[in-house]
């Protein structure tokens, strides 16, 4: 009896593993997350499926009802899946339930994920490191528990590149904070809906990006790499205009 912690990447069905995949096809039961792709869930066609939620602001189950779950299935099944957004330990909490399942005697494996935070720009064309530009990047939340006694988010990083994930609801809070250390031009990037159709990308300044109409899921990536995307960008668009010549 195992339970896989699997990472089914940023949303792209095509983007998760191919140890990924083989997990779920021989999954009994597949306790998943509000999954950005849920075509990902046809590998498991056979298995028990169990939503639990995990949106931002909007958790259908509480972390420590999901714990429960994992530990009532583990108990009862040859081979369980937590299917989970991203990667399992990129702000997925997946620490917690192995801890909860070591405590309950129940073995487990990990299977990674691509994280958003890395895996939606270079999708794009975006490097989060660029020779000259970016030689460090950091990857933070921007909705940090409120529960917390003591905040650890202090927006004093130094990374060259700032990449933010679930930082939409708090977007003015947070980059009026990063000003205190950054220049007010600093240029942002927001992926929305990061490698699925409906994509969009919205450029913007710490100063602008705030006041801009922006949905989720989105990532915000903060730094000089922005403007190299934007020159990478601007030649894709003129390639394809002398091909259509």
């Amino acid at each position: 009896m195992t339970v896989y912690l699997v990472g089914a990447g940023p949303g792209d069905p095509e983007l998760i593993t191919l140890k990924g995949v083989n997990v779920l096809k021989r999954a009994n039961v597949i306790i998943y997350d509000n999954l950005a792709n849920e075509e990902i869930l046809k590998h498991g066609a056979n298995a028990k499926k169990i939503y639990v939620g995990k949106k931002a602001r909007k958790h259908y189950k509480k972390q420590e009802e999901i714990n429960e779950i994992l530990i009532k299935e583990g108990k009862n099944n040859e081979n369980v899946v937590r299917l989970k957004g991203g990667d399992p330990f990129v702000f997925g909490r997946g620490g917690e339930e192995i801890l909860a399942l070591i405590e309950n005697n129940i073995s487990f494996e990990v299977v990674p994920g691509i994280t958003s935070a890395v895996g939606i720009p270079t999708s794009l064309g975006l490097p989060v490191s660029h020779r000259a530009v970016a030689t460090s990047f950091t990857i933070i939340t921007g909705h940090e528990d409120p529960k917390k006694k003591h905040k650890q988010v202090k927006w004093d990083y130094r990374a060259d590149t700032l990449i933010i994930l679930m930082g939409v609801g708090n977007i003015k809070e947070n980059t009026k904070k990063i000003m205190e250390y950054r220049s007010e031009d600093t240029p942002v990037c927001v992926i929305e809906n990061g490698t699925l159709p409906n994509e969009k990308i919205i450029f913007g300044t710490l100063s602008d990006i705030g006041g801009k109409k922006i949905d989720t899921p989105a990532i915000l990536v903060v730094g000089e790499v922005v403007d190299v995307y934007k020159k990478i960008k601007e030649s894709r668009i003129k390639s394809s205009l002398m091909l259509l010549l």
